[in-house]
């Protein structure tokens, strides 16, 4: 009966973890200084990760390779969105950079780690996915001038499947989901934190203060996203979790819109109701 529940409360986790995501991101791309931004969400991840690992026990010795690896790819991750929305606009660069995942991972997991999927599931992820572009290209195609963030973009989707993969495989054979987010951050969460004071040294500080509000928030809102994908990559099917999660560009969508001021048309409209679709086909199909 247990774990009936849990499976049963997968996609609720997954959408609340995708809320906080967008939110995130959302106050990442709000702070002028997207350094700093990036640096107070890094020191939030490891200050919290820091207590947890204190409080919670150790992975097994089978998952600290996937840790290593996730947190490598995790920082790096972190390097090329800063670089993304550095170089373009929020209601862009973040569709991109979730959108390529869920076809990547979906691929993944059935060419690599030899898991199948019905075609149903094959069905919802495609139909997602097909929603994710329309909202990435809902202002037409890109221009010459635009490849750079575009390309910064597509790295970091590249990077999203790749952790993906490496975190639901590692979280299910380390025996505490807690402790594997926990040493997951704290291992990564000090890097970028490290570069911003080699570059800007004691400035740092004058350059952190007008951005603590939204970069703190940022740090514990993206811990605690993380943390409620990896439970559910650990209780459900990890193709399906990728797909779910990348619901958060319809909620980006919105916070554009309604927070940045961005236009919102009806391209997005419609790619996001064709999201909505995909998701009604993957529920339908794990009732």
């Amino acid at each position: 009966m247990a774990g009936v529940a849990s499976s049963a409360a997968v996609p609720i986790v997954v959408l609340a973890a995708a809320v906080l995501h967008a939110a995130w991101n959302g106050l990442a791309h709000e702070v002028p200084d997207k350094l700093a931004g990036f640096a107070l969400i890094s020191l939030a991840q490891a200050g919290c990760a820091a207590v947890l690992v204190c409080l919670t026990p150790l992975p097994a010795p089978a998952a600290w390779p996937f840790i290593a690896v996730s947190a490598a790819l995790e920082t790096a991750y972190q390097f090329l969105l800063l670089r993304a929305y550095q170089l373009g606009d929020f209601g862009q660069m973040y569709p991109i950079a979730r959108g390529t995942s869920p076809l990547l991972v979906a691929l993944a997991s059935t060419t690599v780690l030899g898991r199948s999927l019905p075609p149903e599931d094959v069905a919802g992820i495609v139909v997602i996915s097909c929603g994710l572009a329309g909202l990435a290209l809902a202002d037409g195609l890109p221009g010459r001038a635009q490849l750079p963030a575009l390309a910064a973009a597509a790295g970091t989707g590249v990077l999203i499947a790749a952790y993906t993969i490496v975190d639901g495989t590692g979280v299910r054979q380390s025996g505490t989901v807690v402790g594997y987010v926990a040493w997951l951050f704290a291992l990564q969460g000090p890097v970028l934190p490290l570069v911003a004071w080699a570059r800007h040294g004691r400035s740092l500080v004058r350059r952190l203060r007008p951005a603590a509000g939204r970069g703190l928030t940022g740090g514990v809102l993206s811990l605690l996203a993380y943390g409620l994908v990896v439970w559910a990559q650990a209780h459900g099917d990890l193709a399906t979790v990728a797909a779910l999660r990348e619901t958060s560009i319809v909620i980006a969508a919105v916070i554009g819109a309604l927070v940045l001021r961005e236009p919102f048309g009806g391209r997005r409209v419609a790619a996001g109701v064709t999201v909505v679709a995909g998701i009604a086909v993957l529920e339908l199909v794990h009732p």
